[in-house]
């Protein structure tokens, strides 16, 4: 994976950065790849999300809806989307999450204003993008009873689980009607810090047209930085603050929540599983801890009742240890 991809240099000589310095980025992406490449006192950003199993047109689509909205999308220099190129701007290293990590007392300012982006975001008409209907919820909380439970050596009641989270999130379809853009993975590693206290925003080629719940569960229920239960509190109130989100509001970011979690649960899973990836088993039990909490909401009954009589408490305070 140090050698470089065939046609790279091509493509940069078509898109005007011929004899570039190229410095590849390590990434956890299994095809797709990422470099910095540097030409006199220019510098870019490298995506490389080669066919058949990867294309960059959606990433390229919702780049240009975020951009022609005025939100803080990297400016595509080039594209070759046959070849699986996209030449962009480089946002610099500073990732909210490792920036907090240093400097922790900037964390309810970098907050604020990553709700501050949500709430202009939820503002605009949502975006030409495919719906997250119930289908989609369904085939994501599949992902648990799919991965995490055989792992975990559990033998469940699928039918039961689906009808549960049918009946859970009905209410949420009828309130995501015209909706707003949902990025989908917004969250502290995928926003930028940038100048002058701006955040730029990367990672939102699966955007789709839902709930505006959604991405403030990503942000304040992060499976992989803890975030206080104060602090969610005060970015929720925040943000309920400047957009008017209906009194139901809480309940359906409980609904979402534990939809996310689970979920998450079972992606960590597959990627242990399938991938050989184990490190994503010690994030799990933040994201129980989350999920335990939305399940308390009595909006969650139904999916409540069905973890109580198919997963055990204990397995679920192990969280990643339960699993083999």
């Amino acid at each position: 994976m140090n050698s470089l991809p065939d046609g790279l240099t091509d493509f940069l000589a078509r898109s005007g950065w011929a004899g570039a310095a190229i410095y590849p980025i390590p990434g956890d992406a299994s095809f797709r790849r990422y470099f910095r490449v540097q030409h006199g006192g220019r510098k870019a950003m490298l995506m490389h999300a080669p066919p058949p199993h990867e294309d960059p047109g959606p990433f390229l689509h919702v780049a240009d809806w975020l951009m022609t909205n005025e939100l803080r999308a990297p400016e595509i220099f080039a594209a070759d989307r046959g070849e699986g190129w996209v030449l962009l701007e480089d946002f610099g290293d500073d990732r909210m999450r490792d920036w907090l990590d240093a400097n922790p007392d900037g964390e309810l300012g970098a907050y604020a204003t990553a709700i501050d982006t949500l709430a202009e975001l939820h503002a605009r008409d949502p975006g030409p993008f495919a719906p997250y209907d119930m289908d989609a919820y369904r085939r994501e909380v599949a992902l648990l009873t799919e991965w995490y439970c055989p792992a975990a050596g559990l033998d469940v009641d699928e039918a039961s689980y689906f009808a549960a989270w049918k009946e859970v999130l009905a209410p949420v379809l009828s309130r995501q009607n015209p909706g707003v853009t949902v990025l989908r993975d917004y969250h502290a590693e995928n926003i930028m810090l940038l100048a002058e206290g701006a955040q730029g925003l990367i990672d939102f080629q699966d955007a789709l047209v839902g709930h505006p719940a959604y991405d403030l569960v990503s942000l304040l229920q992060d499976a992989r930085r803890d975030v206080s239960i104060e602090l969610e509190r005060a970015m929720l109130d925040r943000y309920q603050s400047k957009v008017d989100a209906g009194e139901d509001f809480e309940a359906d970011y409980a609904r979402l929540g534990a939809q996310r979690n689970a979920k998450i649960v079972g992606i960590f899973a597959r990627l242990h599983k399938r991938d050989r990836k184990p490190r994503y088993l010690d994030m799990i039990p933040r994201v129980w801890t989350a999920m335990e909490r939305d399940l308390a909401h009595p909006a969650l009954a139904p999916v409540a009742a069905w973890f109580d009589a198919n997963i055990p408490a204990d397995l679920r305070r192990q969280g990643g240890g339960s699993i083999a």
